[in-house]
């Protein structure tokens, strides 16, 4: 008792972080680092949910939203075939109906324009921001920086990604088109279906994101940061600033940040703070003792695939499935991906597989939602973001620790807040 108060009479501002996905742990980590008093909430291991199964891509270039014009045109496959790279089950389609809505109209030419403006300046230097804190949490080994190797069949596949390759370029993103003899010299396993390549080369790769969330808090506590392990409920106004009920018992704060994810709408209705998010369920299968099948991240972009050399197996995973946090996983969307990893790469052969589900928090428009809330001093919300978590984990965390706490980060890490 006699700490906190000499702490907070030094100004030392007590902070809470709901949800110790990569977004949370980052935010909680250069919170602590920077002078606050930060208390780290979920009811699970931190990196359990999303994070764990992610592709680890770090992707600045991905500057496109999911919803294109002419998106409309694919709502009826969306809703039909099982197969589908963005898939709406169609019993859970009275559900969605009001985020589908808000998904069609963030297709028009001038929201794309917008969202592709602010994910541009989220997404700015998050590879050079990913390789400083990786370096400063212990883990550089965990960062593998050989680009990203986009694959299309065809010039009809890549002309229907058009827009989004205007888009990167638009935005200073220099790639380099490859025929199939320069698609076999840098990934020899990919097999004769792929015949032309769009290549990045400046992007990068996590090869382990748990173990990558897993550094970032041990590196939180030891700085002395405090993580609690329970369900939280919705944040309160206290007399000095915030409460949040954690299993029975509360945790007082100046600040609260919610970083749930796709449960920050539970924790955030109740406060009167609309959020239109939805579950983007993303599927993985993973093929043990395969890593070395590539050496970089390889995207099958016809199908919307993902596939990274990770450090224990080859990630094969992608799909959009909007189905809502409590419908069971359909795993026949992890069998379509291990049947394509197994017709794409030469040497998979009987390689066992595991597979995996999880719920990655999605805005109509892909644009995450950083910063504090409305009306709510002392609320500040970092969710929404997507597939793209990782990729702006860093930058997110930056913004946060920034507004709250109204200075730059230490310029000796090496990370820098963005504009």
């Amino acid at each position: 008792m006699g700490e906190d108060i000499a702490r907070r009479r030094a100004g030392t501002p007590r902070i809470a972080v709901v949800g110790a996905g990569i977004v949370g742990a980052c935010i909680a980590y250069m919170l602590q680092r920077d002078g606050a008093q930060v208390t780290l909430i979920d009811r699970d291991e931190p990196g359990r949910g999303c994070s764990y199964g992610n592709s680890g891509a770090i992707s600045p270039g991905s500057v496109a939203p999911l919803a294109m014009p002419g998106i409309l045109k694919s709502v009826p496959g969306m809703l039909l075939d099982p197969e589908s790279p963005l898939r709406l089950p169609l019993p859970y389609l009275p559900r969605a109906l009001p985020w589908l809505a808000r998904f069609v109209a963030a297709s028009r030419p001038d929201a794309v324009a917008d969202a592709a403006r602010r994910l541009a300046s989220i997404h700015a230097d998050a590879v050079t921001r990913h390789v400083a804190l990786a370096r400063e949490i212990g883990v550089p080994e965990l960062i593998l920086q050989r680009g990203h190797l986009h694959l299309y069949p065809d010039e009809a596949a890549l002309g229907k990604d058009a827009g989004g390759w205007r888009l990167r370029e638009q935005y200073g993103y220099r790639f380099e088109r490859l025929d199939r003899d320069a698609i076999h010299d840098l990934e020899p396993a990919v097999g004769p279906r792929y015949r032309i390549g769009m290549f990045l080369a400046d992007h990068a790769t996590v090869r382990n994101p748990f173990r990558y969330v897993q550094a970032m808090v041990q590196a939180f506590l030891a700085r002395g940061g405090r993580l609690l392990r329970g369900q939280a409920d919705a944040p309160r106004r206290s007399a000095d600033g915030w409460r949040v009920p954690v299993d029975g018992a509360s945790q007082d704060a100046d600040h609260v940040v919610v970083a749930a994810g796709a449960w920050s709408p539970r924790l955030l209705r109740p406060l009167g703070v609309p959020l239109h998010l939805e579950s983007q369920r993303g599927y993985h299968v993973q093929f043990r003792g395969m890593s070395d099948t590539i050496s970089r991240t390889v995207v099958l972009a016809d199908r919307k695939v993902f596939v990274t050399p990770m450090e224990d197996g080859l990630r094969v995973g992608g799909t959009v499935e909007i189905g809502g946090l409590t419908r069971a996983p359909d795993m026949r969307r992890a069998d379509v991906l291990e049947r394509i990893a197994r017709e794409t790469f030469d040497g998979l052969g009987a390689a066992p597989a595991d597979k995996w589900m999880g719920h990655r928090p999605c805005m109509p428009d892909s644009v995450p939602v950083i910063g504090q809330a409305p009306g709510q001093p002392g609320l500040w919300l970092a969710t929404g973001h997507g597939h793209l978590g990782l990729t702006d984990s860093v930058n997110t965390a930056l913004r946060i620790a920034g507004e709250i706490l109204d200075a730059r980060p230490h310029a000796r890490t090496g990370i820098t807040q963005p504009a």
